[in-house]
């Protein structure tokens, strides 16, 4: 074992990641292949050894069905209520979410991950609730059965005939800190079930008819094994990954598959498809693009593109890794995925030039230690550059003088330079010629190498370097004008400007070749991080559209459109789209395939190739949102490994930002409803309650009065007439203040807005709460010089009556209450403040909300509208109310409305 201190990079990544897992609670799944395995046993053992660690465990839902051993396990152990749901004429019970978490358990046990909740419940599905206790710090234990994972669904289905229809993503096992294989033969279970300790026995014939048969069990038992041990291997992968381990752990089969452009590629791939075959192991295979890769042809790039896609179909994951040294990168790579086993071609180097420039294969024997290398050989040399000139190559067509490519161009256009370079230097060498010493005359021509190197490259460098030689030698060097030398030390100086241009071209073009992938990358992160800016401040499902196909046209040159389904789960095409290049009307019933199958199809793919446009799914990994619909104007920008990997970078984040969009119109529309049934919940109270009320006295005192009318005295039956009254204008009230909050809800409630002195509108209110207030002094400071208001006189006058009310109602009888008016620059404030209890701390705000109450008043407390009233009336004035408490005690209620210019005075003509 090689352990090494991590990366700095990868050390911080894996330090913010377990920040992020140490504010969650831990999920610990207990897994099986089918019901009846002992999960939930299984899962109350370890509930109890956790119970006897003085551990905070609590039992939030226990699906025992009917178990005896099992319900044994209960004794003792504290187990919280369940919400009992009356849905469709049955009481269900669900696990109470809201008391899980105000109980705040350090452990509690849910059964059944996978379980779909009643609708109405807060979350759709069970998981999403454990999800929920996780992000509140609470360690979590639960059941699942191998049938319940989506990846899954259609295999269980194929082999077992009966369609799963609770399932879970993959992701939320994936996360799970901890899985526990619960398993248990198929000869045993299927005893279990006949002894009735699975299913009560009306149920145990059927299903020994259908699902519990014993080949089902036999191939969801090899599934459950499998994915423990894909989870086994992942968390083998972390742990390498945190503790810097290089070395390679020889704990199962993985085999990587090297592979370049040559004709040795293909037969490779199909080795490596064979040996992971019969080995039963995973396997990979990888593309080293280096430096003189990236300088191939276009033909020989699409052909290493098409055995890619070639290894893709055999089952293989392929990665094109990018590097300077193709030797450390397959190491490195081989290493990070703990792989045990390399295929490789033999070298095709041979002689003097593999013990001079080397071999890939010799570095990965040499240093690539605990790993087997396994070599492919190849057919006769003569044979593969016959095949590969056929293979890469295009033949010319005839009768057509071929155009010299631009890339050519260039090339001749370096030798040119280098002549013409080479001229100056002696022309330059010419005038210092017997001005300085020949060492000296050398640097000029060792210069001209140099620039030329740097500039073009290494073919026009080397014909630099030599032309410099020879017109060094024949007119600066004794004997002169011949290509002899009389000093033998000048041949070192031709050897040196030789290799010198020869070191500074392959240099240079290392670094361009470096420059080239950084600046790409750079390009790539720059795009990506222009549509994920602009997709994070979308706001519509439209603005998504619009920014993705704006984004996908820039960086494909290709027209594109995104199709999504309408209700009945139908592509549709666009009306309009906001993007003027867009496509139109791509063939919808090759788009409705990907949408269908998840996968994409069309032209360049081997499904449905004939199409136009190439069609690519829009998935969250879950479900198919839409379908991305392009025509390709160019293959190899499309399919390119780089530009794929790209692309579906592009669809994930287009993906992310839907879910995003949507999951935020869910919770919106949850909201909603929430607030909607709390506010008929609260007027059916109220109407229940305060209209009932003055009903019932009505109702009585005309009822006394009707049957002792000619029994009663005058005085008796004036009380309750009065009494009748005053009860239908408490009535009035209450519903003329739940129709004037619909008005102003709904915003039709409409201002008649005339310039009052507020003197005015507080003596008209007092005036009508003249009786309520005929025992409390009211006094009243308006300061001289008070600007009018430009209100609404009968709207402001009810905020006042209101506000007074409130007061008469929540303060002791008897006491005081002040109403001042002051004016400011901008705004004029009447305040009204009384000698009350005062507001407790924290419902300063709350008090204006609709139908909110002081829960221990009277019912004479009213339908709790009136301060919502007159929080609605005063900002329709464009103005705001407050409430806080005042120093000496009591409550100060503070109107603020806007002080408007007064209008210009006209004065009658005489």
């Amino acid at each position: 074992m090689n352990e090494q201190r991590p990366d700095p990079d990868q050390l911080l990544a894996r330090v913010e990641r377990d920040a992020a897992k140490a504010k969650r609670g831990r999920l610990k799944i207990f897994f099986g292949a089918s019901a009846g395995v002992g999960k939930t046993y299984a899962m109350l053992l370890a509930v109890r050894e956790r119970r006897a660690e003085n551990l905070d465990v609590v039992l939030g839902l226990v699906e025992t069905h009917g178990r005896q051993d099992t319900e044994a396990l209960l004794n003792g152990l504290e187990k919280l209520p369940t919400r009992q749901i009356n849905y469709r004429g049955n009481v269900l019970h669900e696990f109470d979410i809201d008391a899980a978490l105000k109980r705040r358990p350090a452990l509690i046990m849910v059964d059944e991950l996978a379980h779909t909740n009643v609708p109405g419940s807060r979350h759709p599905k069970r998981w999403q609730d454990i999800q929920e206790l996780l992000e509140a710090g609470i360690d979590v234990y639960t059941a699942l059965n191998v049938q319940h994972l989506e990846s899954l669904n259609d295999d269980i289905s194929q082999i077992s005939g009966i369609r799963v229809w609770e399932t879970l993503p993959d992701t939320v096992f994936e996360d799970a800190d901890e899985v526990e294989l619960v398993d248990l033969p198929p000869d045993e279970l299927l005893t279990r079930l006949k002894e009735g300790k699975v299913y009560i026995p009306q149920q145990v014939e059927h299903a020994m008819r259908n699902f519990f048969r014993k080949g089902n069990l036999i191939a969801l038992r090899e599934l459950a094994l499998r994915q423990t041990a894909n989870r086994v291997d992942a968390d083998m992968l972390d742990y390498r990954e945190d503790h810097a381990i290089q070395e390679v752990w020889q704990v199962g089969e993985r085999i990587l598959v090297c592979i370049g452009p040559n004709l040795l590629a293909e037969r490779l791939v199909r080795a490596g498809k064979r040996l992971a075959t019969g080995l039963k192991a995973g396997w990979v295979v990888a593309y080293v693009e280096t430096p003189r890769l990236a300088r191939l042809p276009a033909e020989k790039r699409d052909a290493v593109l098409r055995i890619l896609r070639l290894a893709e179909q055999l089952g293989a994951e392929t990665v094109t890794l990018s590097s300077p040294d193709m030797s450390e990168a397959i190491i490195r790579f081989a290493r990070e995925r703990n792989i045990n086993k390399i295929v490789v071609g033999k070298p095709s180097r041979r002689g003097w030039k593999r013990w001079l420039l080397g071999s890939v294969v010799d570095v990965l024997i040499s240093h690539a230690h605990n790993i087997n290398i396994y070599l492919l050989g190849s057919r006769q040399d003569k044979d593969d550059d016959v095949i590969e000139s056929s293979l890469f190559r295009k033949p010319p067509l005839p009768g057509l003088r071929q155009r010299i490519p631009p890339k050519l161009q260039k090339r001749y256009r370096g030798y040119v330079w280098a002549v013409a370079v080479t001229v100056i230097s002696t022309l330059l060498g010419h005038y210092v010629f017997r001005r300085l010493e020949l060492a000296n005359l050398v640097m000029v021509f060792l210069l001209g190498v140099v620039y030329i190197a740097m500039r073009f490259g290494r073919g026009p460098s080397i014909l630099a370097s030599v032309l410099a030689i020879g017109m060094f030698d024949v007119l600066f060097v004794k004997p002169y004008f011949s290509l002899t030398v009389a000093d033998s030390q000048y041949l070192i100086t031709f050897a040196v400007m030789l290799i010198v241009g020869i070191l500074i071209s392959n240099l240079m073009i290392n670094v361009r070749s470096q420059a080239k992938v950084a600046a790409h990358r750079e390009r790539r992160a720059s795009v990506l991080y222009a549509i994920s800016k602009e997709l994070a401040t979308s706001q519509t499902e439209q603005d998504i559209v619009a920014i993705a196909v704006k984004h996908l046209y820039a960086e494909f040159s290709s027209p594109n459109v995104i199709l999504f389904p309408d209700a009945s789960g139908h592509l549709v095409c666009p009306k309009q789209t906001s993007f003027s290049q867009s496509l139109r009307g791509p063939d919808l019933s090759v788009a409705q395939w990907v949408f269908d199958h998840n996968e994409m199809a069309g032209q360049g793919t081997h499904t449905l190739p004939g199409a136009d446009a190439i069609y690519f799914p829009v998935s969250d990994g879950e479900k198919v949102l839409g379908v991305l619909a392009l025509i390709p104007i160019n293959l190899r920008r499309i399919f390119l490994p780089e530009q794929q990997k790209l692309l579906e970078t592009f669809l994930r984040q287009i993906a992310q930002a839907l879910m995003r969009i949507r999951f935020s119109e869910q919770a919106k529309l949850t909201q909603m409803q929430i607030e909607a049934e709390r506010l008929r919940n609260s007027l059916l109270s109220a109407i229940s309650h305060d209209l009932r009320t003055p009903l019932a006295s009505i109702l009585g005192s005309a009822t006394t009065l009707a049957a002792n009318e000619n029994r009663m005295s005058s005085p008796d039956r004036q009380e309750l007439s009065l009494a009748i009254v005053d009860e239908a204008e408490r009535m009035t009230n209450l519903v003329n203040n739940i129709l004037d909050m619909a008005r102003l809800d709904a915003g039709i409630a409409e201002l008649n807005k005339q310039w009052y002195p507020a003197e005015e509108i507080i003596g008209v209110a007092l005036n009508r709460l003249q009786k309520p207030l005929i025992d409390r002094p009211v006094k009243v400071r308006i300061p001289p010089g008070i600007p009018m208001l430009h209100v609404d006189a009968v709207m402001i006058e009810q905020v006042l009556i209101n506000l007074l009310e409130n007061a008469i109602r929540y303060t002791p009888a008897g006491s005081a209450l002040e109403i001042e008016v002051e004016a400011f620059e901008n705004t004029i404030e009447i305040s009204l403040a009384d000698h009350g209890t005062g507001i407790l701390k924290g419902l300063e705000e709350k008090l204006f909300e609709k139908f909110y109450q002081v829960r221990h008043e009277t019912a004479q407390s009213g339908v709790g509208l009136g301060l919502a009233i007159c929080k609605a009336i005063v900002e329709v004035h464009g103005g705001g109310i407050r409430a806080q408490n005042r120093r000496e005690g009591g409550a100060v209620f503070i109107i603020t409305l806007p002080n408007e210019p007064m209008p210009p005075q006209f004065v009658a003509e005489q």
